[in-house]
């Protein structure tokens, strides 16, 4: 099985005649994802790569019946694409966008939160690489061809990071359920948290590979999670070991800016709640064949 999307979920691309939304409609058409329609303002009627575009996001699901969009909308209009989505009463939002003000999350948060819990939508990014789940589906920018089809879990702040972990789990012949990028700026749409308890609960994910970064609570909530409510493993990683305090790495949410937001600090959480920790990047995949090997159990 897999999270979120399979190869049946019916995705809207908003923006989809843009030069980026353009580019990877095409690469999602071709993996094989279930892209029923696009959105762009001024050009509803038209098609694109042989998908019909509507005007506005409640056309598009009112015509085809999409449960998922993706958008490839610019910063300064992206949290009202987000808000038309929900709008719209799509259920899954993901958001490619970097750059979106943290004053416009906010805004976006406040919103989905007015919705009851069972009918929130659920949003992934944004500044994020995406979804996938391989041989199925792939709702991002991710390089397709990297992941192989398994029983791995990954959910990753950084996308370079989560294509690093595919590779390698490949090379060791570990194939993955569904990976997730949840986005690396300081208001995301969705955390570890949500995303883990959809691993934990789904029977075809044998363990999960958590990335991690400098800044923010995140990682070590999630730790304390994982110890009290999860029995499958967890491998964790995080990246700015030697990142300075104080300075911005990369972008807006890797900042250390108090106690507890350093890699290392958040590598010791993770040890101490019963996560095995990779020790730098080149060995995620050695390091989920070895706790594989040792029956799930921590490995030093």
């Amino acid at each position: 099985m897999s999270i979120l999307i399979d190869e049946k979920t019916p995705i809207v691309v908003q923006g989809m005649t843009g030069d980026k939304g353009s580019f990877h409609t095409k690469e999602m058409l071709e993996y094989g994802s279930n892209v029923v329609a696009g959105v762009t303002p001024g050009k509803g009627g038209t098609e694109h790569h042989g998908v019909p575009v509507f005007n506005t996001v409640k056309e598009a699901v009112r015509e085809t019946g999409a449960t998922t969009s993706i958008t490839f909308v610019a910063p300064a209009f992206c949290a009202d694409a987000i808000m038309e989505a929900a709008d719209a009463g799509v259920r899954l939002i993901c958001s490619i966008t970097d750059g979106i003000p943290a004053q416009d999350m906010m805004r976006v948060k406040r919103y989905l939160y007015r919705y009851p819990k069972e009918k929130r939508p659920m949003m992934v990014g944004p500044n994020c690489a995406g979804i996938i789940s391989p041989g199925k589906s792939m709702l991002g920018i991710m390089p397709g061809h990297i992941y192989l089809k398994g029983s791995i879990g990954v959910i990753s702040r950084s996308g370079t990071l989560g294509y690093e972990a595919a590779a390698q789990l490949k090379e060791h012949g570990l194939g993955i359920s569904t990976s997730v990028g949840i986005g690396g700026d300081p208001i995301n749409g969705s955390s570890f948290l949500d995303h883990l308890q959809l691993f934990e609960d789904d029977p075809e994910t044998e363990a999960v590979l958590m990335i991690g970064e400098i800044g923010g609570p995140q990682e070590a909530e999630a730790s304390e999670w994982i110890q009290k409510n999860m029995k499958k493993p967890v491998v964790g990683f995080v990246a700015g070991l030697t990142a300075p305090k104080g300075r911005r790495m990369g972008h807006a949410g890797a900042i250390i800016s108090k106690e507890g937001d350093s890699a290392a600090e958040k590598a010791e959480i993770m040890k101490s709640c019963g996560l095995t920790v990779a020790p730098n990047p080149s060995e995620f995949g050695s390091t989920m064949a070895k706790v594989l090997q040792n029956g799930g159990r921590q490995v030093a």
